[in-house]
């Protein structure tokens, strides 16, 4: 229990323009309910005021029609003021409407500020430098592997292209699959008996 009265309550999303609306509509259609209701009455005095003519009491009927006519103004007036708060009620949902508009137009505002300190000016303009550089360096590179190929690497590099993209295979050489043979003891010590057979010949030509 104690949980549930100690929780705090969420802050109210109803503003105060809320609040006046909602106020001017309540006003907008006690008038309008008067308006009916006055309308209703001024139908039925004037079907009496006739009915009185009819039975020769015109000073009656004619008050009658007096207080029909003060009626009739204040009708006139009430239809006034139900449009004077309609129209400030729509002045106020539009001002609303404005209200918002300027509060994403002030977010975006501070998000552009934000990304301009990031990024400055001086930033883009080494970024944009480093890319240029890059562009021109990477066409050198070209230039350069351009130039050192004949016509004849070319026309093998497309014939490789052609190849790849067609899905064949481009032909390699074949490597055996029989294992190398391994040289003998013998045949290896073989060179070295003749080198010290021929040694002393050659140190007795050089005597």
């Amino acid at each position: 229990m104690g949980n549930v009265f100690g929780r705090k309550s969420r802050p109210s999303r109803v503003t105060e323009q809320d609040k006046a609306v909602l106020q001017l509509k309540q006003q907008r259609d006690r008038l309008k309910q008067y308006q009916k209701r006055i309308t209703v009455q001024l139908v039925k005095e004037r079907l009496l005021a006739k009915q009185l003519l009819k039975d020769g009491k015109k000073q009656k009927a004619l008050l009658l029609l007096k207080k029909k006519r003060y009626q009739d103004q204040l009708l006139d007036k009430t239809e006034n003021q139900i449009s004077n708060l309609e129209r400030m009620v729509q002045d106020i949902e539009f001002m609303q409407i404005e209200m918002k508009v300027i509060e994403g137009l002030k977010v975006g505002n501070d998000c552009l500020k934000s990304m301009h300190e990031i990024m400055s000016i001086e930033d883009v303009e080494r970024i944009l430098d480093e890319t240029q550089e890059a562009i021109e360096y990477q066409r050198q590179i070209d230039e350069m592997l351009a130039g050192s190929l004949t016509q004849e690497d070319e026309d093998a590099v497309l014939a490789e292209l052609e190849a790849i993209t067609q899905g064949d295979d481009v032909a390699l050489p074949e490597v055996p699959a029989e294992p190398i043979p391994e040289v003998p003891e013998a045949a290896k010590a073989e060179p070295e008996r003749r080198a010290a057979k021929n040694k002393p010949d050659r140190e007795m030509l050089a005597a």
